[in-house]
């Protein structure tokens, strides 16, 4: 009968026995390090959980902060009140008694607080544990190095801009940045959009943002002053208007085709953006309804280990005196979310080939005004009626400086007749007050004669 290894069946053990002994012990030793560190990982674990663990004096302090923080500065002050209510009641029902830890008591507060208010804008978030930055010079350049790459990365929500076939522009817009970070990528996007026949911006994936910048991208689409929208806060019962900007960094797009996509995640500001167009009539919305999230506001302590986003304010469409709180925005064109693009497009290219064809009727009776007033050039009386017609080419975009000083060359040169050619050069240094080289042709060809 052979005995197992390591008993005591033997006084005399050979060399290969003692191997084996040896061999075998440390398999066993490896063996049993595994239990080890499992048990290790479970105890911790279970001291980590104790630790963690949510005890009822702390859920109920902080229902009671958060109680009172909503009826101090929640924009409904009635229906914050109903809700600290529902808050006591689910508390007493032992609603959150499966809350272990922070981020899963985070989930359940904001789950029980818009049950009753409706408003997506709330939400009870679970910190991040704070770590006290190092106070070395390294230290500080390595976190603002890292602010910056992080702005860079995402362009400050300006994630693409393309131009498709029939000359439509297409913006997909993710965020509205603070203008004092972004104004100056605004106006790049905005200049290169300005080429287009129609305009796309997607919002479909666009989380809101910074009232002023919606303000200004806005103002970008309309050539008058507009009441946009209006934000009423209750701290200090006052009201800020917003209205369209007559100055902007780029070329206004008050005429060309603008059509905006929007869906489910469009949030706040993008959905802000989305009904200042719809109800001034100056955008097509296509997709599905948007998220419904209109009132405004910022993020309160609750704790070190939780903090609500509480609504201040709401917002005040001038024309329809409401907002798309709880409703959404309704796009005139609804589609199902992955047609939602090529629906866009569709109608966009469709759009760009009509102003097409309406700019180029319109510089042919234009064209043809002002043909019939040089043809019936009087000295003397004709000047003022040629340069109202060069005017209204110029305001339609479809006459430029090199235009009339092209038209005022022909007449001075290939067609001998000069008092016509020093009309239609003198107007260019109306509608081009600024251009040197206006006033250089205009001098040289009035010394020729």
């Amino acid at each position: 009968m052979r005995l197992p290894w390591g008993s005591c069946g033997s006084a005399r053990v050979s060399n290969n026995q003692k191997m084996g002994t040896k061999i075998y012990s440390q398999k066993q030793k490896s063996r049993m390090k595994y239990p080890l560190i499992i048990l290790f990982a479970l105890s911790m674990q279970a001291l980590f959980s104790q630790e963690t663990t949510l005890d009822e004096a702390y859920k109920k302090d902080v229902i009671e902060k958060l109680s009172v923080l909503m009826q101090d500065f929640y924009i409904y002050p009635d229906i914050a009140k109903k809700t600290s209510e529902h808050l006591n009641n689910q508390y007493k029902a032992g609603y959150f008694d499966t809350c272990k830890d922070n981020q899963r008591f985070a989930a359940i507060l904001t789950e029980v607080v818009q049950s009753v208010n409706k408003d997506k804008h709330m939400r009870i978030m679970s910190n991040q544990p704070y770590i006290a930055p190092k106070n070395t010079l390294e230290a500080k350049a390595e976190h603002r190095r890292g602010q910056i790459n992080n702005y860079r990365s995402i362009n400050h929500g300006f994630n693409e801009l393309k131009m498709l076939e029939g000359n439509v522009a297409y913006l997909d817009l993710r965020m509205f940045a603070p203008m004092d970070r972004a104004k100056e990528i605004a106006d790049a996007y905005m200049k290169l959009m300005s080429l287009a026949d129609a305009v796309i911006i997607d919002l479909t994936k666009n989380g809101g943002g910074n009232p002023s910048m919606v303000q200004y991208l806005c103002s970008y689409f309309f050539a008058q002053k507009l009441h946009l929208n209006s934000l009423y806060y209750r701290e200090g019962d006052r009201t800020k208007e917003f209205w369209t900007l007559e100055e902007v960094g780029g070329k206004k797009m008050f005429d060309i085709p603008l059509f905006v996509m929007i869906g489910e995640e469009t949030f706040s500001g993008a959905e802000e953006f989305s009904y200042n167009m719809q109800t001034q009539r100056r955008a097509t919305l296509i997709g599905q309804t948007s998220a419904g999230a209109a009132n405004p506001g910022g993020t309160r302590g609750i704790n070190d280990q939780l903090s609500v986003f509480i609504p201040t304010g709401r917002a005040i469409n001038p024309i329809t005196n409401t907002s798309w709180e709880g409703i959404g925005v309704q796009p005139e064109i609804i589609t199902k979310k992955e047609e939602t693009f090529d629906r866009a497009l569709k109608e966009a290219q469709k759009a760009a080939d009509l102003l097409r064809r309406n700019k180029l009727e319109t510089y042919i009776q234009l064209q043809r005004k002002l043909n019939q007033s040089l043809e019936n050039f009087k000295k003397g009386e004709s000047e003022n009626e040629i340069s109202s017609c060069i005017k209204n080419l110029v305001d339609s975009q479809l006459f430029g400086e090199w235009d009339i000083n092209n038209l005022g060359y022909e007449y001075m040169t290939k067609l001998n007749k000069p008092e016509i050619g020093l009309c239609i050069l003198k107007s260019n240094t109306i509608h081009f007050p600024e251009s040197p080289n206006v006033y250089d042709r205009y001098t040289r060809r009035g010394h020729v004669r």
